[in-house]
Order: C-alpha cells, then sequence, then structure tokens
C-alpha cells in the first residue's frame, strides 16, 4: 500500500482567506527524527561561545539586511502592517544582540568556586560550580508575532546563546516567514563557521508533538493557546524521561482603576486603555481583557473616553479565520449574560475584519461562581471587559478568583502612588496583586514588554508553566542546568573552572566576587 502523500503547507493571505503559495510540507515521524538529530550532532560545535555570539550578531545583521523582504512576507501572512512588523524586526534584531553580549560576557554561566576548607565543620571539599547546556531544543512559533516570537526570536536566541541547538515548529499562520528567517539564520551559521544544524525547522500539528516527544530533545519552548500548550506540557512530562516545558498560555491581564485615579484623570484612563486593548488588533498576549473601574460619575467619565476611543478604531484582520470565528462567537456569548451592556459592540466587521468593542458588567457578577466566569477567560482580539465596582471590597473579591497572569496593572490616584493617603490603598492593592501576576505595572498599560536584563514575561498558570521569563537576559536560564565539580584534579577541570580562570569570566570565589 502506497504512503499517503505530505499535506502541502500554504501561505494565506489574512485579509482575503486566499492561498498564497505552497511553502513546504508536513513533516513525517523520520523528518523530525533528522532534523532533530542534525540538531544534536551540532551541538559540540556550539559550545565554542565565540562562535555562538558570532552566529547571534550575524543573524541580526542577516535579517537587518534583508529587513524589507523580511517584513513584506511577514505582513502578506499576517496583516499585521508593515509598520508594526518593522517594529518587531527592531525588537527582534535587539535581542539577538543582547544575547550575543551576555555570551561575550560569559557571567550567566554562574561560575562558583568554594576553595577547600578542613577546618569548618563539617569539612569542605574543594567544590566548583557552573552551568552548561541541555541540548537541542524544541521551540514552538507564535502566531502573533511572527518575528520576535518564532523563528529567529526570544526562545531561539536565548536557545543558541546557552548553547542549544533548535528545532523550531513554524507556526501554520506564517510559514513563509519562517522559512525566510530560517534561511538566514542558518546562512549565518555556516558566515560563523557553524554547521547548519544548529536550527532546523519542521511543519505540522504531528511534527509538533513527534517533536516534543524525541528523545534528544531536552527541552521546549512555546507561546501559544491553554489547550495546544497544555497538550504539549502533558506530552513532555509523560516521556519516559520529562523534559522541562516552558509554555506561555494564556493571561487576561487584570487591570484595577481606582475612584482616585478615575477621579484624577478619568478621559487619560479612556484613552490609554482604548489604546492598549486595540494594539495588534487585540493580540498582544498582555492585552488588557479585565478592567475593574469604579461605578458613578468618574467610572462614567472614563467609560465614555473608552467609547469615544474604541469608536474611532477601524476594523482589523485577525491572523486567521478560525481565530476571527472564534472572536465572534465569544464576543457573542459574553454579551448575552444578564447584566452584560456593549457600549461598543465587538463582533464581526467585513467579511474578514472585526470590529473592536467592550463590555461591561456589576462586579458583583464576578465575585461569585456562576456563568459570568465565562468573562474571566481570556478573549483574543480587540475587546476587554469593564467590571464596575460599588464598593472597593468588590475589587479583592473578584482579584481573589483570578487565575495566573503575564500581568496585572494598578491604576492609582496621586496620593496613592506617593503611600501617602491614609487608608495606605496602593500598597494594599500592589500586595493583593502581586501574587497573580509576573509583572505588575503602576499607572500605566501593559502592553509592550522591554526586552531588558530585568525584565520578567511569565507568570502563574496559566500564564507560563514555569517560573522563567521568556524575554530578557534570564531567558537563558531555561536552557542550562548546573553542574558541580569536587575535589577535581585542575588538569581535568574544564577551562571555565580552572583556578587562573584562562576565559576571564566573571565569578565568585570563597563568597567574594571576581570578574576575570
Amino acid at each position: 500500500m502506497a504512503a499517503a502523500a505530505a499535506a502541502p503547507v500554504w501561505s494565506v493571505d489574512p485579509r482575503t482567506g486566499k492561498r498564497r503559495e505552497q511553502v513546504a510540507v508536513e513533516a513525517t515521524a523520520d523528518e523530525v527524527d533528522a532534523a532533530v538529530r542534525a540538531a544534536h550532532a551540532a551541538r559540540t560545535a556550539l559550545a565554542d561561545r565565540t562562535a555562538r555570539a558570532a552566529l547571534l550578531r550575524r543573524t541580526a545583521g542577516l535579517l537587518d539586511e534583508a529587513g524589507d523582504a523580511v517584513v513584506e512576507a511577514a505582513d502578506a501572512e499576517t496583516a499585521l502592517g508593515p509598520g508594526r512588523l518593522t517594529g518587531e524586526l527592531a525588537r527582534t534584531t535587539y535581542q539577538l544582540r543582547a544575547f550575543a553580549d551576555l555570551v561575550e560576557d560569559g557571567g550567566f554561566l554562574g561560575v562558583l568556586i568554594d576553595h577547600a576548607d578542613p577546618a569548618l565543620t563539617p569539612p569542605r571539599p574543594d567544590l566548583r560550580r557552573y552551568k552548561i547546556p541541555l541540548g537541542p531544543v524544541a521551540v514552538y512559533a507564535a502566531s502573533n508575532f511572527p518575528l520576535a516570537f518564532s523563528v529567529p526570536g526570544g526562545d531561539t536566541a536565548s536557545a543558541l546563546a546557552a548553547g542549544c541547538p533548535v528545532v523550531v515548529k513554524a507556526h501554520p499562520d506564517h510559514p513563509a516567514t519562517s522559512e525566510l528567517c530560517a534561511a538566514l539564520l542558518r546562512r549565518a551559521a555556516v558566515e560563523s563557521g557553524l554547521p547548519e544544524g544548529v536550527l532546523n525547522v519542521v511543519h505540522g500539528f504531528q511534527a509538533g508533538l513527534d517533536l516534543v516527544r524525541h528523545p534528544l530533545i531536552t527541552a521546549a519552548g512555546f507561546t501559544g493557546s491553554v489547550r495546544g500548550g497544555r497538550a504539549l506540557y502533558d506530552a513532555a512530562a509523560a516521556r519516559p524521561h520529562p523534559i522541562p516545558f516552558h509554555g506561555e498560555l494564556g493571561s487576561l491581564n487584570p487591570v484595577v482603576v481606582t475612584e482616585a485615579a478615575a477621579q484624577e484623570r478619568a478621559d487619560q484612563l479612556g484613552v490609554g486603555l482604548g489604546g492598549s486593548m486595540t494594539l495588534g488588533v487585540g493580540q498582544f498576549c498582555v492585552k488588557p481583557g479585565l478592567v475593574l473601574a469604579p461605578a458613578g460619575e468618574a467610572g462614567d467619565r472614563l467609560l465614555a473616553a473608552l467609547t469615544a476611543a474604541v469608536s474611532d478604531t477601524e476594523a482589523g484582520v485577525l491572523l486567521d479565520q478560525r481565530m476571527r470565528e472564534a472572536f465572534c462567537a465569544g464576543v457573542a456569548a459574553r454579551a448575552q449574560l444578564p447584566d452584560v451592556e456593549a457600549p461598543v459592540t465587538p463582533g464581526a466587521g467585513s467579511e474578514h475584519t472585526v470590529s473592536a468593542g467592550f463590555l461591561t458588567v456589576p462586579a458583583a457578577r464576578l465575585a461569585t461562581e456562576g456563568p459570568h466566569d465565562l468573562l474571566l477567560d481570556e478573549c483574543f482580539g480587540p475587546v476587554t471587559v469593564v467590571a464596575r465596582y460599588t464598593d472597593p471590597a468588590e475589587i479583592g473579591a473578584v482579584l481573589a478568583r483570578l487565575p495566573g497572569n503575564l500581568t496585572a496593572t494598578l491604576q492609582l490616584g496621586a496620593a496613592e502612588s506617593a503611600g501617602s493617603d491614609e487608608a495606605g490603598r496602593g500598597a494594599r492593592l500592589l500586595a493583593e496583586v502581586t501574587p497573580l501576576a509576573g509583572r505588575v505595572v503602576v499607572n500605566g498599560w501593559p502592553t509592550g514588554v522591554a526586552v531588558a536584563p530585568a525584565q520578567h514575561h511569565g507568570g502563574p498558570y496559566p500564564a507560563t508553566t514555569s517560573t522563567s521569563t521568556s524575554v530578557g537576559g534570564t531567558a537563558v536560564e531555561r536552557w542550562l542546568r548546573p553542574v558541580a565539580y569536587q575535589d577535581t584534579p585542575p588538569a581535568l577541570l574544564p577551562p571555565e573552572l580552572r583556578e587562573d580562570n584562562p576565559l576571564g569570566l566573571p565569578r565568585q570565589v570563597d563568597g567574594r566576587p571576581e570578574r576575570g
């Protein structure tokens, strides 16, 4: 019996729903195996920190050189627009260069040396600790960031920085962009003296499952839906040898607006919220999806400003038709709940677009379990829910029912921000939202995740499946494991741990920091 033909992978224009071109075919189990084995074979060459820093810098340079073509390809498949994508490309190349700096510095290796001290009780042996790469990593590309969270994105960059070759499961919404970026990255590898196998790409749903189950894959990074991420997370845990699965799954990103904040700047808050919830057609993972705002005159002014801002927002195209259908069905189901109103009705625009809007509901409806729990689920697209409280105690009651989130935002009054209000609301609210999120924003909006050493992009489940970050320099820690050498003869120690520090690494020796 003849084997079934491999399913084609098409590039689709979300503005029309029409196929543009066949990009590839879905990978078979044998092809996934070959990609992983190629990555596994490349790990020795990638151990050279100088070579992998060069790889990261050259990849950034090639992406810059091909910027027009990359942005054009991504826009054709995502409809995110040249402006947004040009900014995303700049973010992508910035983080590649930032990881190159991190590799060259070497501090991420965490070198710790404690010399033997027989006078201690109990006596201490000679101990030398640093971090080593895990091995080949699986990366699952995100739909809403075809560059920064996809083939050349942060998961790939941080894994390569750690010394881990990567196999990317491309997202079906932008396969042509994925192949273009993969070709540039593989070219950068060759030009940096490394094998092409440091980066491989596979396509197809089954390929994603085969990838996470492959015995040579040592860890995985994922950005996507709760359903898809949980299935892969469970598959990673069910392996004979389970592996770390760093998944970003979903987030409501609650916002609390105090009465004082609404009184002081209702108009500004309405405009800011409207801009944040509609940015990128509401397809940012940190979009504010639930806002606790006061009832009464100040809250009415906030809603009036929000209504004006959202009403002026043009209909937009979501990443694919499936997401559009889910958005329209989701907002319709929410709007039918008792006491839910739609000052600006979200839903279908034209045949291929959606219109932004927002819903309101009394906060008391969310304080106890019931059908309104639907409003506490993320709805991907340009919509938010404004829950209006009549008593500040309702804020805590609603917050207590929320799952983990990437962000939580507080909009405070001037006295609350200064910590000088008699009730101590600012400090109390900060303490209430901190357990809910990985990043707490005060008097700002959560959309926009700066790439910086102190950044944390993660949060309690279901926001993420681990305590790690996928943005910022510490993202590299996901792909490393520590190893300590005890009483090891100097001639046998790796260069990173030798007494004379031949690599010039920053390290801590007997509790004191040293620079190379």
